[in-house]
């Protein structure tokens, strides 16, 4: 489907508090860029973010959370570029209560058509003894100014409480209405910790729509994580008692044990109409274009009996199950591939194949590129063609994905000859461009990829620690493409890069430089981090 013809993926009002509530549309709020880059290792560059926000939009997410701008002047620029890229979302920046992060915000979101400023403060009695040694006064009069203060820079403000879950009923039913009175147009309430069981959290919603008398007024936002697994069934839970806007990632990425997963809230909304009663505005024939894309930026795989995205999510090696399937696919899918942006068909591309053939397969899988990435990648897909015998749908996402994940970085792997065997020693040679200009080494190793690994050492020297080393078969075979993530760390920075190549080594190599170009980048750049510490790790 298309922006044009689906009449749900219209952009909704949600300063409109009254008629949102009323509806069946769900907002989905999307905090991949802001909650989601928090998890350690899933840092983006800025280019990485303006790719996963374009994404986003084409989604049709209704809010994408673009950052925490007062954090450092990198996320300020990331979310002044994407509110200046942005065309029908919503784009919001979070802010503690304090002037200057409001202030902060307003200033990144000044370019976007649509603009929300998100602030918040901890609610529950254990964060306010130990986090904010604060009394319940003090937080509704800091609740009352951060809000009325946000309006002057925009008509729609989100309000949080932070550890909302945890919250004496009776003084979170306060503490929203005094948020309400001073101009919130939406109230999130967190299960920060991960804590809150799902009949426990639509009792809180109900709660809240029977006890704050100005509840009307605003829209009910659920922000769960996952550290007990139910962030995805707590957010349904909080969607069935009244809640109209749910907070979320692709592939659920964010910290400890991450949030809860846009892909699976909206298909659980979707393959269970029947029961939920409501939809929301998203193309889900683009989720799996979406979580691929997230997976590469920020170099975490996608396990593979993930739900909705997984590579195993469609496929079945029960005999039994074969048999069902056979006969009736919907005996063991309760919802189709296609639904979610799998393309099902087994045809192959080959080394004969030519450019038409090439855009019209990248199309049927979901990419659209420009001319000039379009060459690039055809450009490796016919290298990968000559070295492998079957290129598949895997193959070709993997290509794409790989390409992507380079696309414009400050190092590049040009060269690697690694001399490895039984009773040899392991020795590699990289050529590495940098600036124009090549830097070459050789280093040996306890084998060809540790080899390969301290020569990029020599030949760009840096103390990033390897913290993470996996390898994943895209296909089957002697021939399969190998995906490598690799994480790096420095200096309390850590970035994932991706590599993928028929030779492990090469793969390997490749996902090193990736994540070590974006680990420098960071350090080149040195964006001033603000001076509150706490800030880093904003966790609603």
């Amino acid at each position: 489907m298309t922006t044009e013809t689906n009449p749900a993926r219209q952009p909704v009002d949600t300063t409109r508090a009254a008629e949102v509530n009323a509806g069946d549309r769900v907002v989905i709020f999307d905090t991949t860029l802001r909650d989601g880059e928090q998890c350690p290792g899933a840092s983006m560059t800025l280019d990485e973010k303006l790719r996963v926000a374009e994404m986003l939009e084409r989604l049709g997410v209704d809010v994408i959370e673009a950052g925490f701008a007062i954090a450092s002047n990198g996320d300020f620029e990331s979310v002044y570029k994407i509110a200046e890229r942005s065309r029908e979302a919503v784009i919001c920046s979070l802010a503690r209560a304090k002037h200057a992060d409001i202030e902060r915000a307003a200033e990144a979101l000044k370019p976007a058509r649509r603009r929300r400023i998100h602030t918040f403060i901890s609610t529950s009695p254990l964060h306010r003894k130990f986090k904010l040694n604060m009394d319940e006064a003090q937080v509704l009069e800091a609740i009352a100014d951060s809000v009325s203060f946000a309006r002057r820079f925009t008509d729609d403000v989100e309000w949080s409480c932070e550890d909302g879950t945890r919250t004496e009923p009776e003084f979170l039913y306060r503490a929203i209405e005094v948020a309400i009175a001073n101009g919130a147009t939406t109230i999130n309430v967190p299960d920060t910790v991960g804590y809150t069981m799902p009949e426990e959290y639509i009792g809180l919603i109900r709660a809240i729509r029977n006890n704050v008398p100005n509840i009307d007024k605003a829209i009910l936002s659920a922000h769960c994580h996952n550290d007990l697994g139910l962030a995805v069934a707590n957010s349904l839970a909080a969607v069935s008692a009244g809640a109209r806007q749910v907070e979320c990632t692709i592939n659920g990425i964010g910290e400890r044990a991450g949030n809860a997963a846009l892909e699976e809230i909206v298909m659980a909304m979707r393959t269970r109409a029947d029961l939920m009663g409501v939809g929301t505005g998203i193309d889900t024939t683009l989720i799996t274009q979406a979580s691929q894309l997230v997976s590469s930026v920020t170099g975490f795989p996608i396990q593979y009996n993930k739900s909705i995205v997984g590579r195993n999510a469609f496929a079945h090696e029960s005999g039994i199950h074969q048999d069902g399937m056979l006969k009736n696919a919907q005996t063991y899918e309760i919802m189709t591939p296609e639904s979610v942006g799998v393309n099902k068909s087994s045809l192959v591309m080959g080394k004969h194949s030519g450019r038409h053939a090439f855009k019209t397969k990248l199309k049927e899988l979901g990419f659209e590129l420009g001319d000039n990435v379009l060459e690039d990648a055809f450009r490796r897909f016919k290298d990968l063609a000559d070295r492998k015998k079957t290129v598949f749908d895997d193959d070709l996402v993997a290509l794409v994905s790989d390409g992507a994940g380079h696309e414009g970085e400050s190092l590049k792997l040009t060269a690697l000859s690694v001399a490895c065997g039984i009773g040899v020693d392991h020795v590699a040679t990289v050529t590495i461009e940098r600036e124009g200009t090549a830097h070459s080494a050789s280093a040996s190793g306890n084998g060809p990829v540790d080899a390969a690994f301290n020569a990029i050492g020599q030949a760009i020297p840096h103390e990033a620690v390897l913290q993470l080393y996996q390898v994943h078969a895209v296909t089957e075979g002697t021939d399969a493409q190998a995906r490598v993530t690799v994480r790096l760390g420095a200096r309390g920075r850590s970035h994932g890069g991706i590599g993928a190549d028929p030779d492990t080594v090469v793969a390997s190599a490749s996902a090193y430089v990736n994540a070590l170009a974006k680990l420098l980048e960071k350090a080149a750049d040195a964006p001033e981090e603000a001076a509150d510490p706490s800030i880093r790790s904003a966790a609603i």
